[in-house]
Order: structure tokens, then sequence, then C-alpha cells
């Protein structure tokens, strides 16, 4: 019987520790796009916009960087917003200022750049009032 018990209980460990494993949420993201999506846009707006003589930029370079991996791993494979014009051209503008971070982590980031991102991140408000 001690067997049984003690072979119950690992099992019952190991279904607990797994199943808490895979249902975490990226931190910070709540599970509702929109909302998700314009706190994300405010964030990157203000890490983009901070002097680079700022002695919070690079703190606020790798908080930009940890929302992008969130904000990807949450919703990349949600069927429901993975269509909206809103997500494509979220994941365009991401993907240009994480592989500026990713390329030139010690440089700023260039105003083309700036210019296009905030071009985007106006598309994207403009597609999420359209949406909702």
């Amino acid at each position: 019987m001690k067997k049984f018990l003690s072979r119950f209980l690992a099992l019952a460990l190991v279904l607990v520790i797994g199943l808490m494993g895979c249902t975490s949420a990226p931190v910070g993201m709540t599970g509702n796009y929109r909302e998700d999506t314009l706190a994300l846009v405010s964030s990157l707006r203000t890490a983009i916009e901070l002097p680079d003589d700022s002695p919070n930029k690079a703190i606020a370079q790798t908080e930009a960087r940890q929302k992008i991996n969130d904000f990807a791993s949450r919703y990349r494979r949600d069927n429901s917003v993975t269509k909206l014009s809103s997500f494509t051209t979220m994941r365009t503008a991401l993907n240009s200022l994480a592989g500026h971070y990713s390329s030139y982590p010690n440089r700023p980031v260039p105003e083309k750049l700036k210019k296009r991102l905030e071009q985007e991140f106006a598309q994207v408000e403009a597609a999420l009032r359209r949406e909702s």
C-alpha cells in the first residue's frame, strides 16, 4: 500500500507542476488583445523617445524587448487576431524594432526607423478603432 501511495503522490505532483507550467500567461498581458496592443504601443513609444543620454534608456530597451517577446508569444498563434490588419502591422513594427535592438544594442534608434514606427503605430491604433 505504501508503494502505491508514494507512486500516486509522485504522479500527482508531476501533473500539478506540469499543468502549472503550461498555463502561465506572459507577464503583463491581460488576454485582451486591444488593451494589450495599445499598452505595448504606448510603452514602445516611451522607450523610443527617451533621449540617448537618459540613464533609463538601457532599462527601457530591455523592458521593450521583453514586452515584444511577451506580446508575440501571447498572440502569434491566436487565430482570432492573426488575420486582423492591426496585428499584421503591429508584428511588422515589432520585428523592425526587435531587429534593431538585436543587431545594434548600443546604438540609438535611427530617425528613419522612428518615423516608420510612428506611422505603423498610428495605423495600428486606427485599425483597432475600426475593428472594435
